[in-house]
């Protein structure tokens, strides 16, 4: 039976836990609460993503540069505020609303819009948060730009209490690393899962409608890494398949590899327009991409043969894992 969701748990705001800082020093640690310093979690509202067009009133309060921070004002009402952050492409970075710096009781949320265009920033959020951070604040752990350019980083706040809050932006991982070093060896990938871009969504559900038997999945996952060589495709494949979602393919005892141009005659042929559309959209090239295919049969009884492979796809320069999941079944 065809499933009917193409994208198999995509969240709207993902936050990538664990990711630790490369360059501007570590990420800042998170204070143990001093005496009376109570932490509220339930008292505020959310704070949503600014309504649209944001462009005719969002005072832009500065520029914010990867490895330094800026203090702003809540002031007495709840607002927002944009600060520019301009990267090379494939730069990642963390940004966050930290406890150090932010008055107590300020409830926070987080959003990021670009790369910026002749039309501006565009109306929809990027990256987004409320509460990740410490207590109400916001906290982004992992922002991967696949474009070089200039971003919208918009702080909101629920409460105007007229306190101060200080935004961090930390390097985790690409372009920004200043003189990288090389990945020790054994070095591990760890990914955190994004939503998937609009233009590969449609693609992926024109290629669904085409015939009931055959059916795919793709999910985007990303990973910080702060190396000058890249990440190995065997790693990223592991990071995969310790997912439990993915837990039935790890008995395949001879699992494919192929370089990227090769994996393209491996994909049904209605779903080939992904193929390309995969590396413009991360900025990679089809040379640096590698993927790993893993195999599975099943019969759920008469007529009931079921065919699915598993493509870990790894995109090491943008610091993306796709994981292109083709199905098939008797009907």
């Amino acid at each position: 039976m065809k499933r009917g969701m193409a994208v198999r748990g995509a969240m709207l705001w993902m936050s990538a836990v664990g990711l630790m800082g490369a360059c501007g020093g570590q990420p800042e640690q998170t204070p143990a609460p001093e005496a009376g310093d109570t932490v509220t979690t339930a008292t505020q509202s959310l704070v949503p993503a600014p309504p649209t067009p944001f462009d005719s009133y969002l005072y832009i309060a500065g520029n914010l540069s990867v490895g330094s921070a800026v203090t702003g004002n809540t002031g007495t009402s709840a607002n927002y505020e944009g600060y520019t952050l301009t990267v090379a492409a494939h730069t990642q970075v963390a940004l966050e609303v930290t406890h150090l710096g932010t008055g107590m009781g300020v409830d926070t949320g987080l959003y990021v819009y670009g790369p910026k265009t002749q039309y501006g920033y565009g109306f929809m959020p990027r990256y987004g948060d409320d509460d990740s951070g410490y207590g109400e604040l916001s906290k982004l752990p992992l922002a991967t730009f696949n474009q070089a350019g200039e971003y919208l980083v918009v702080v909101g706040w629920s409460n105007g209490l007229a306190k101060n809050y200080r935004l961090q932006a930390s390097c985790v991982g690409g372009a920004c690393v200043q003189n990288p070093a090389p990945a020790p060896a054994g070095a591990q990938v760890t990914v955190a899962q994004f939503p998937l871009e609009g233009n590969l969504r449609a693609l992926l559900n024109t290629g669904n409608a085409y015939r009931e038997d055959m059916y795919s999945f793709l999910d985007r996952y990303d990973f910080a890494w702060p190396y000058s060589t890249p990440a190995s495709l065997d790693a990223a494949a592991a990071a995969v398949l310790a997912r439990s979602e993915y837990r039935g393919y790890r008995n395949d005892p001879t699992p494919d590899t192929y370089t990227y141009a090769a994996f393209q005659a491996r994909m049904y042929g209605q779903f080939q327009p992904l193929h390309q559309a995969i590396l413009d959209t991360y900025g990679e090239d089809g040379a640096n991409a590698q993927v790993k295919s893993y195999f599975r049969e099943f019969s759920t009884g008469p007529n009931g043969d079921n065919w699915r492979t598993l493509n870990v796809i790894l995109l090491p320069a943008s610091r993306h894992v796709l994981v292109y999941e083709q199905t098939a079944h008797e009907i």
